[in-house]
């Protein structure tokens, strides 16, 4: 190509031309890790970006770092140099050791009511959704419906889990069983051993293959039939029910201490209390907002199991016994 110097009067014009480019540039950035369905085009990133960014002045960019074990894995991994201002996506089960890396700053939040089934005063971790987990299945294929662990165990049915190496999901999984049999634990999992399918990275690529008729059952929560009977006019995917209980999961979100955005931070920290990120949660996310909208859950949710018992180890305790669960697990799967 032929260089040449612009005369004064195409300098000119390419400045004016550029000059909206600069103002643009201009806005802060705040940079959100978070999993990949959130941001996905039918996930709640996309309302919340537009809404967030109405009141903030600023460019909020999703970046997607895996699911909830991987997110936090990958700022450990990055450390103070992390380009991430906020996480979200990890879990109570993950709580503990993500404050303990140091990694993370108060919230700074106060007089927050959240609708959870237990109390909350975690001063860095800010709730924006929960759920209990489950094992999913079509109705019409199933007829023989598992009412615990050890009937699953006992059935020739085949079910898909994630890793609870990189899902929080797979992780609260095996924390589900270990609260529930205690001991007993490694024996249920001899015992599911042969019923597994196969074990994914993430929740989408186990809920995909189970869409695809690759398992009778799949590892996900009692909320996700509502997305198949609200979204779809499907009802024909339901939630086990099982004695023992369901394990929950409580969504966070938390302040990167080493974050140059500490105040957009903590302005979106702040946001995802209000009607304009929780209104979004039940029919993107397809969980249980932290804080119920003005106008309640959506039609549908009425429908979906409730648990007869919680289970949930405190965060302190769900990362002590962390380690343990998962040899238990991979010893198991590895026979």
């Amino acid at each position: 190509m032929t260089r040449y110097a612009p005369t004064a009067t195409l300098t000119a014009a390419l400045t004016l031309a550029a000059a909206p480019m600069a103002v643009a540039e201009e806005k802060p950035v705040l940079t959100v890790y978070t999993y990949d369905s959130f941001v996905s085009d039918w996930g709640p990133g996309p309302k919340i970006e537009a809404a967030f960014e109405e009141t903030c002045g600023c460019d909020l960019r999703f970046v997607t770092a895996g699911d909830g074990a991987a997110l936090l894995a990958r700022l450990l991994l990055e450390g103070d140099h992390t380009e991430a201002d906020v996480v979200l996506g990890l879990d109570t089960n993950l709580t503990a050791r993500a404050a303990q890396s140091g990694l993370f700053a108060e919230s700074g939040l106060g007089g927050v009511t959240y609708d959870l089934p237990v109390a909350w005063d975690d001063p860095i971790f800010v709730p924006y959704d929960w759920g209990y987990f489950a094992f999913v299945y079509d109705k019409t294929k199933v007829a023989e419906v598992p009412a615990d662990f050890e009937a699953l165990a006992a059935s020739d049915l085949k079910v898909v889990i994630e890793d609870p190496r990189s899902s929080t999901p797979g992780l609260g999984l095996l924390l589900w069983v270990k609260e529930a049999y205690g001991d007993k634990a490694a024996a249920i999992w001899e015992g599911l051993s042969d019923n597994i399918v196969t074990v994914t990275p993430g929740w989408s690529e186990a809920y995909d293959m189970f869409l695809r008729g690759e398992a009778d059952m799949v590892l996900s929560y009692t909320t996700s039939p509502a997305y198949h009977l609200i979204a779809e006019g499907d009802d024909s995917k339901a939630a086990a029910a099982f004695r023992e209980g369901h394990y929950l999961q409580v969504e966070v979100a938390g302040k990167v201490a080493a974050s140059d955005q500490v105040a957009l931070a903590d302005q979106f920290l702040a946001f995802i209390g209000t009607e304009a990120f929780q209104s979004v949660i039940p029919e993107t996310n397809w969980m249980y907002p932290a804080v119920t909208p003005e106008g309640g859950l959506p039609a549908g949710f009425d429908t979906l199991v409730t648990p007869d018992k919680a289970l949930l180890f405190p965060a302190e305790k769900a990362e002590a016994v962390r380690d343990a669960a998962i040899s238990e697990w991979r010893a198991a799967l590895s026979r």
